[in-house]
């Protein structure tokens, strides 16, 4: 019985952390046993804000260490660079004619990006979501497990499927966003002001690659306030965030004395920020290290980006050779 396929790309840009590891490669490894998986990097994607050529291969490979020392297991899942299955640019190609300037203006991620980066706004930002689109569609994939800020993406992944099928015949299924686990655990910036970021608030984001006196001091630096006014009150979101970060690294009895103690207005936070400090560095710790491992292994890591990019390239194949014989392009 064959499984259904999900798909889900990041960008090789900037380094893992917690939010990614909680809210994404936690549930891809969870995903490995019971989905045909594509999981890849999405090179391409990157260029979109010009990194340098010379980081760009160290920063997949990178990517590609960190999943691998997060649990996914490359024998289960193919792991590839987008940049390795040239029959994406071609579905991005076809997908172009079938996207419109006026509704690619429109999306709020290009905004935000016109404003943050005015001397940069190219082709490749405006058509952003064609390419996302060409990611999930080259496997006709139906399970696709996207963040609240991508879903307005899958959206429009469906309309150029729906737009495909309507106009050369079915052939494309409507990719859905995918809810593995509706417990996925949310993590802020250390500093309140919003989720941990690959690339903003550095200094109060948890990356996996950090190394254990970089974890201590950006937990000690962590936003807390007085403590609670009265017994058993509500938790300002700064605080909720140092216990969900102590939920998923210490152990219960443990959260369950810090927690009487806020509840009992008698929590030092000093003791509590050293407590999940030292637990979160138990907890990344055997990631990085790992990963680092991994990475100084190359000949390893081209082997498994070349051997998922043919398993790739296999689902690929056949996508392209039934969207080319619909609209026409057979020849010989």
């Amino acid at each position: 019985m064959s499984k259904e396929i999900v798909v889900s790309g990041i960008r090789s840009t900037g380094h893992l952390h917690l939010g990614n590891y909680f809210g994404a490669i936690q549930n891809y490894v969870k995903m490995q046993d019971a989905y045909d998986c594509y999981f890849f990097v999405a090179d391409y994607h990157s260029l979109t804000t010009h990194p340098d050529p010379k980081a760009l291969k160290p920063s997949v490979f990178r990517v590609l260490a960190e999943n691998i020392a997060s649990g996914l297991d490359p024998e289960k899942v193919a792991l590839y660079a987008q940049s390795d299955v040239p029959e994406i640019p071609e579905l991005y190609l076809m997908l172009n004619m079938l996207a419109y300037k006026g509704e690619l203006e429109k999306v709020p991620t290009f905004k935000d990006k016109v404003r943050l980066h005015p001397e940069n706004v190219n082709a490749g930002l405006l058509t952003y979501p064609v390419l996302m689109a060409a990611d999930i569609l080259i496997h006709r994939a139906v399970k696709v497990p996207v963040g609240k800020d991508q879903e307005q993406h899958l959206e429009m992944a469906r309309n150029f499927a729906e737009r495909f099928n309507s106009r050369y015949g079915e052939f494309f299924p409507e990719p859905q966003v995918f809810r593995f686990n509706s417990e996925t655990v949310k993590i802020m910036s250390l500093d309140g002001t919003g989720k941990m970021s690959k690339s903003e608030n550095v200094n109060a984001t948890i990356y996996l690659s950090d190394t254990d006196e970089d974890i201590r001091k950006k937990i000690m630096k962590a936003k807390t306030d007085q403590g609670p006014a009265e017994p058993n009150a509500a938790m300002p979101d700064y605080i909720q965030n140092l216990f969900v970060l102590m939920s998923v690294t210490s152990g219960p009895e443990t959260i369950a004395r810090f927690t009487d103690a806020y509840n009992s207005c008698n929590i030092r936070y000093g003791d509590m920020k050293k407590q999940l400090a030292e637990d979160m560095v138990a907890f990344v710790a055997p990631i990085r290290d790992h990963a680092a491992e991994q990475q100084r292994d190359e000949a390893t890591l081209r082997k498994i980006l070349k051997t998922g990019a043919e398993k790739a390239r296999e689902s690929a194949a056949v996508t392209i050779a039934g969207a080319r014989k619909l609209i026409g392009i057979n020849y010989y």
